[in-house]
């Protein structure tokens, strides 16, 4: 306690923004006067409702959800509890502002189970269990797009500093990056006020696409980076009148934006990667490590692909996969393992959209390597050449993945029961309601030609 009240007297903060992430990486929560954050956190005075962990990304609490016991039918509180190792100034407001992640407990003292960040604190705590440290490290894309107040009026890509849009795609274009230079430079230092361990920026495939690498390290330091990372930028984008979007899928015929997750694993006794041998040689635990991938991926895809948009993403030849074929070096398919020294063996699972909320992405994709080590399952042999000539068995709907989610009794006992019914409702009731919209697609082709 006395080390985050220095630090507030030390930065002189006004006010402290107390985030929780809720289901769809959303940062939820409250803003205090600096005082009554620190006499909250004596208190468990920190309190929010526990539908917020159910809550829609259009802002419903579906009925279900509470009928069926997942939350309480009270409605009730739950209290907060500052990580305080995340505790860090907010770089962009003119008053001191400092803001902190938080996790969500019951008042009988035990968490909140279908937090995404006790999702991620579960999943961690079997590797725990086995003597086995993971590690991971994301890959986030996103684009820029012109501001849009008008949903039915496609993006476009902004104006940079020639004065010109770019029309043609610039994959690893230097000079592409730096029409948005003062754009970055904010984007830079926001993250180094914020201890945001970014490391290289470059231009992906699509028009004012852009993908951010972090370094590698522990899987919730890395999610509470990507989790801060996406507001960061967002922010950022706003101070230079553009919009940054980390939709899977924002333009017509451009690539989708993808969160691919590096992963590696490493024992806690000898501090050595288990991946790999002395040698270089791949271990039996590696192969059992990418079978699980194989198996269960496709199942968890509500916590990869969360949204209805994300699944425009997984089409052919457009740097996305469409299945769970693994490889070397192969960038056609969906497990990816680099060509790398003994201690980085690692695979790079290229599933997950920027949409996802990274807690879940990394939860769920060390959950299926678990399970493929648990169960001594053997992968497929890897392909070469071009993984677009096979078969696209990753489900091609939101609705369809749902159906596989809640059919997986593995995934429930390593996600939690709970949770995953959590997931499942409130991914129907966000289904329910785009049925009810209707589309320009619809209006353009349909109005008077049927």
């Amino acid at each position: 306690m006395s080390a985050i009240e220095d630090f507030l007297k030390e930065h002189r903060i006004d006010e402290v923004e107390c985030l929780v992430p809720d289901m769809a990486g959303i940062a939820r929560g409250k803003i205090l006067p600096a005082r009554k954050f620190i006499k909250g956190m004596r208190g468990n005075g920190l309190r929010i409702p526990e539908g917020v962990f159910v809550q829609t990304v259009n802002g419903d609490y579906p009925p279900a959800a509470y009928e069926g016991k997942i939350v309480a039918p009270s409605s009730q509180d739950v209290y907060l509890r500052p990580d305080l190792s995340t505790i860090r100034l907010v770089p962009w407001y003119d008053e001191p502002t400092a803001q902190v992640i938080c996790d969500a407990f019951l008042f009988d003292g035990g968490p909140v189970q279908i937090s995404s960040r006790q999702v991620l604190r579960r999943v961690f705590a079997l590797y725990e269990a086995k003597g086995w440290k993971p590690v991971v490290a994301p890959e986030l894309e996103f684009y820029l797009v012109d501001m849009n107040t008008d949903p039915d009026y496609p993006l476009e890509p902004p104006i940079g500093r020639s004065g010109r849009r770019e029309t043609s795609r610039q994959a690893y274009g230097l000079d592409a990056v730096n029409e948005f230079d003062p754009l970055f430079e904010d984007v830079y230092d926001f993250c180094d006020a914020q201890g945001i361990d970014v490391d290289t920026l470059t231009h992906e495939a699509g028009a004012a696409q852009m993908e951010m690498n972090f370094n590698h390290g522990d899987p919730l330091l890395l999610a509470d980076q990507a989790f801060l990372f996406k507001r960061t930028v967002r922010e950022a984008g706003l101070r230079h009148q553009v919009y940054a979007t980390f939709m899977a899928k924002p333009m017509q015929d451009e690539p989708g934006s993808s969160m691919h997750i590096h992963q590696s694993l490493f024992s806690v006794k000898t501090g050595r990667n288990v991946f790999s041998q002395s040698k270089g040689k791949d271990t039996k635990l590696f192969m059992n490590h990418i079978a699980g991938l194989q198996k269960y991926l496709p199942a968890v895809m509500p916590l990869l692909g969360p949204n209805v948009n994300s699944y425009r993403r997984l089409v052919p030849d457009l740097d996305a996969p469409i299945n769970t074929h693994w490889g070397y070096d192969n960038r056609t398919v969906g497990l990816r393992v680099p060509h790398s020294e003994p201690a980085s063996r690692r695979v790079e699972n290229r599933l997950a959209g920027a949409d996802a909320n990274p807690y879940l992405a990394v939860a769920a994709s060390l959950a299926c390597g678990y399970l493929g080590m648990e169960q001594g399952l053997t992968p497929l042999a890897p392909i070469e050449g071009s993984a677009y000539r096979l078969a696209h068995t990753l489900p091609k709907t939101l609705h369809d993945a749902l159906h596989r989610f809640g059919a997986s009794k593995p995934l429930k006992e390593v996600l939690g029961e709970t949770f995953v019914n959590a997931v499942t409702v409130v991914k129907a009731t966000e289904l329910d309601a785009y049925q009810k919209v209707i589309s320009s697609w619809e209006r353009e082709h349909l109005l008077l030609n049927v």
